[in-house]
């Protein structure tokens, strides 16, 4: 919904790097998932349930990678629509899509949370956000966020 910022905060609740400080309280391995954590009425406090036993390491691999990071397999190419918080500068990726492989940048110099102004592929301006299928090979690809 272009709301980088709480996207971020969502994720950095449930994602377990986050979560290494308070590690006397996530009795777990620190780089799982877990179904649940007992909270502090439970008789084992943070212990943590069912780890890799959940879904939920493919699903937030879909909602950083599609929604936050906004690389999107689509139909007709490759959409780039990431929606990151405003404080980013932005990121580096690679993507390997169809057999090609994508290196792409995306620059944040306006701070915002979502919003494709300018894409550069190869070197070449390009109208939209939708790379669309290129030849085999390595190809650079840049994204320019503003408003």
């Amino acid at each position: 919904m272009g709301r980088g910022d709480k996207a971020f905060e969502y994720y950095s609740k449930i994602a377990p790097a986050y979560r290494e400080d308070i590690s006397d309280l996530h009795r777990t391995e620190p780089y799982v998932y877990a179904q649940m954590i007992a909270g502090k009425d439970a008789s084992r406090h943070g212990e943590a349930k069912n780890s890799w036993l959940t879904g939920t390491a493919a699903w937030n691999f879909i909602a950083v990678s599609q929604y936050i990071l906004g690389i999107k397999p689509q139909y007709d190419g490759l959409k780039v629509d990431p929606s990151i918080p405003q404080g980013w500068p932005g990121f580096k990726l690679t993507r390997v899509f169809r057999g090609v492989t994508y290196n792409i940048t995306v620059k944040n110099p306006n701070k915002v949370c979502k919003g494709v102004i300018k894409m550069i592929v190869d070197g070449a301006v390009k109208e939209g956000n939708i790379i669309p299928p290129l030849a085999k090979g390595t190809h650079e690809i840049e994204i320019i966020l503003g408003q």
